[in-house]
């Protein structure tokens, strides 16, 4: 698919359209949707700013690229003024006092944010089910989950109810929702673009990222949002990336993880599907290579002992007494406890015990502290891995969507649906999953800051599988 955005762009300019029936379109599609995608409505803010875009272009002035264009945010951005509620009984009727640097940069280009988009509650899940506004139903098929944790965000693209939408990316949260719904999601190098105003999940691997239906989509918003942020230390500069860059493909060689392809818990229709893109490359003249990583198991347990000790810190600042909906009991530490219990779901509960479990005296130096090691030893196979390999194609699941309310049932199913994606995470590494190759796409990652590369590599499998 060629890009909306510039297809939107024209249909301004031109006159075909006006900036507000575009909106207006898009905000009558999202109040009749089914799918479950929407938190709040951003409609007299979004009305407000396409007003100013058509009086823009009747008096003559030249707009940019982005302007006018409408997008969705994930609930877990901050947009001042707005609900940030992250799908959450704690933060159901908290507004933003600030907007997030990544949401801003794109109002400062003229981007129009339409949704708040539901999504599982501050991240906490795989399937978008874990939310106080019902399971989010997956745009291809409804029985089956979107996908999570920003499945909101990856069906409204997918359903053209936004042009694209932003969502987070610690384990997976932006890959996977768009493998299960067909469409392009990128997690890029950690700290390319600034999580200030994100609502932080695992700090270390949480990231930002941009869904849409073409590759030109996603390299036009992930330009935007990219750059060094004074208020965050872990963000990095980054060179924007052309279009003519990506179109012509200069990548030789190509690895995949034999383990992730060699084992009992990938689906056998994922499996052949994948080994039938690799010859289809490898057809090309383009050299595969098999690499060696750690098993799955091994990958998900380090993952998750380091996600969940880092939210159980970053969560515990929400007791009611800042902020939050309180519920008030017969002394304070009974109100914190009691709104705590009462406000989180069962999903962030079960990881907030788990992290102060890794981190408490007597364990964090058995397990929380052979997590960082581990860590450490899988970015140092990923750098062995890249002096041979230019990128590293992967499937993005082992399995189909599972229906809703199966991931309910079996936490740690859901927890082993992220076998694929987490130890990206947990290298920093830029991934993309492309609409292609197995039933839930396929995943190309490369080294650090390599967004380039990837783009292009995507661009050549368009037409290649």
């Amino acid at each position: 698919m060629e890009s909306q955005i510039k297809a939107l762009h024209q249909q301004l300019v031109t006159k075909q359209i006006t900036c507000t029936a575009l909106v207006q379109e898009k905000l009558d599609l999202l109040k009749k949707n089914t799918h479950n995608t929407v938190n709040s409505l951003l409609d007299t803010l979004a009305l407000d700013l396409a007003k100013k875009v058509d009086e823009k272009i009747a008096n003559g002035k030249e707009i940019g690229l982005l302007e006018g264009i409408p997008f969705g945010i994930k609930d877990v951005y901050m947009l001042q003024g707005t609900f940030a509620t992250a799908s959450s009984d704690l933060l159901k009727n908290y507004k933003s006092a600030y907007t997030a640097t990544a949401i801003q940069k794109l109002v400062d280009a003229g981007a129009i944010p339409l949704v708040k988009e539901n999504c599982d509650s501050f991240g906490h899940g795989s399937s978008s089910e874990n939310t106080i506004f019902g399971a989010v139903k997956n745009a291809i098929n409804t029985n089956l989950v979107a996908g999570g944790s920003s499945g909101g965000s990856a069906v409204n693209v997918a359903l053209d109810y936004t042009v694209f939408s932003i969502g987070g990316d610690t384990g997976g949260s932006i890959r996977q929702p768009a493998g299960y719904n067909n469409i392009y999601g990128l997690k890029p190098t950690y700290g390319r673009i600034s999580r200030y105003g994100l609502m932080a999940y695992a700090s270390s691997t949480d990231c930002v990222g941009p869904l849409a239906k073409s590759i030109e989509d996603i390299r036009i918003v992930l330009n935007v949002m990219s750059g060094k942020d004074a208020k965050d230390q872990t963000s990095i500069t980054s060179t924007e990336i052309t279009e003519d860059a990506i179109l012509k493909n200069t990548v030789k060689t190509v690895g995949y993880f034999k383990n992730f392809i060699e084992n009992d818990a990938i689906d056998p229709k994922v499996k052949a599907d994948f080994l039938a893109s690799i010859d289809k490359i490898k057809a090309k003249g383009i050299t595969v290579k098999e690499l060696d990583f750690f098993p799955s198991d091994i990958l998900v347990s380090t993952y998750y002992t380091l996600a969940m000790a880092e939210t159980a810190s970053n969560l515990s600042r929400l007791d009611g007494t800042n902020y939050g909906n309180r519920i008030e009991d017969k002394n304070l530490k009974e109100t914190y406890a009691v709104t705590r219990s009462e406000n989180f779901s069962e999903e962030t509960k079960r990881r907030i015990v788990g992290g102060n479990q890794v981190l408490s005296q007597g364990f964090s130096d058995e397990i929380y502290l052979k997590g960082l090691a581990i860590r450490d030893q899988i970015a140092a196979n990923f750098t062995k891995d890249f002096k041979e390999v230019d990128i590293i194609l992967s499937p993005v699941t082992p399995m189909s969507p599972p229906k809703i309310g199966d991931s309910l049932k079996d936490p740690l199913a859901m927890y082993l649906s992220d076998a694929y994606t987490v130890g990206f995470s947990l290298g920093q590494l830029p991934t993309l999953t492309i609409p292609q190759g197995t039933v839930t796409g396929l995943q190309v990652t490369a080294a650090k800051n390599n967004e380039e590369l990837i783009l292009k590599f995507a661009n050549f499998l368009k037409d290649t599988i």
